[in-house]
């Protein structure tokens, strides 16, 4: 028999602990299944705004449970619980697999054809950490962030910011990057700001109730003192625009030069935890939620100020409609 200690979450802005007991259960899959739908009925952030009937869950799988079930179909059919949930951040790990959940993008179209935005990249970009970068010929720069995973120094954006300043405006493309690290989500956005601004909310679980949550604690962004931009910025997101990449679409929304354009993000605005089940099986999940400056949820995604779709007939002659709409855009700012 395995212990699940309480669930122990920090954010940097607050500390955050679970009012979880401790709790036991058999190794068995009865065990391990009992085990992930009470770490989730505990700690999930997102049941009432998702109007899900967990306990539902609970009796609809749990009576599939043979007593000759496979690990594979048990972690089969955990993963299709989890998948109840509609949340790209919730995921069941074991050594042999990962569960996802991905129909937050594979249900809509990609507006994005990586081969047609490596040739407006060209031959000789520039790497800049995690940034792709350049210069097109109209005098608008064009850079690309793929992962905000990806370490991005204040020397990078010094550097690739100045090179910009020759340039009528940027576009600074995010589609399909599926999230990362929010410490770039802030210091990519302060280059964009003159002064501190508030832009949304955090809460978190203060007890296993599934509306035991704290007041919601305002979030800022912070105004760089080093290079800032001044000229107009165009963001270009798509459904895959995930996670922290949603929070830097719901932050830019308020930067005084910025227009979104594209398609709306993928969502996932639950900051993810973990948790380990009596057999070895880790379970990470939302469990802290984040709201707009409005007070509303972003967990479904954020809107563009511009809705645009790649065009098929663009796309035959390797046109990137969302890229040259916002070329547009900056020409006629």
């Amino acid at each position: 028999m395995k212990k699940l200690l309480p669930l122990f979450l920090a954010l940097s802005l607050i500390t955050l602990s679970s009012c979880d007991d401790m709790m036991e259960f058999d190794n068995t899959p009865h065990g391990n299944f009992r085990a992930l739908w009470t770490i989730l009925d505990r700690n999930y952030c997102f049941f009432e705004y998702k109007d899900i009937d967990w306990r539902a869950m609970y009796y609809k799988y749990s009576a599939r449970i043979s007593p000759g079930i496979t690990n594979d179909g048990l972690f089969n059919l955990m993963g299709e619980m989890l998948a109840e949930l509609r949340d790209g951040h919730v995921n069941l790990f074991a050594a042999h697999n990962i569960t996802r959940y991905w129909r937050w993008h594979e249900d809509f179209p990609a507006n994005f054809c990586p081969r047609i935005q490596r040739l407006y990249l060209g031959d000789n970009f520039g790497i800049a950490a995690g940034l792709r970068y350049t210069i097109f010929e109209d005098n608008i720069g064009y850079i690309y962030y793929g992962s905000f995973a990806s370490g991005v120094g204040d020397g990078n954006l010094d550097a690739v910011l100045n090179r910009m300043a020759i340039t009528k405006g940027i576009i600074f493309d995010v589609r399909n990057n599926g999230g990362g690290n929010l410490t770039n989500v802030d210091r990519i956005a302060s280059r964009f700001f003159n002064e501190r601004q508030h832009i949304g909310y955090i809460s978190h679980k203060t007890g296993p109730g599934h509306n035991d949550f704290s007041p919601l604690f305002p979030m800022f962004v912070e105004s760089s003192n080093r290079v800032r931009w001044q000229k107009p910025v165009v963001i270009l997101a798509n459904r895959s625009s995930y996670s922290a990449t949603n929070q830097f679409v719901n932050v830019m929304k308020h930067a005084p030069n910025a227009i979104i354009i594209g398609d709306r993000t993928g969502g996932g605005s639950g900051m993810p935890f973990s948790s380990e089940l009596p057999n070895g099986w880790s379970v990470r999940f939302s469990a802290s939620p984040l709201f707009n400056a409005n007070r509303e949820h972003i967990e479904f995604g954020i809107d563009p100020h511009i809705f645009v779709e790649m065009c098929e007939t663009d796309m035959a002659n390797n046109i990137d409609t969302i890229i040259e709409k916002a070329r547009e855009l900056i020409r006629n700012w």
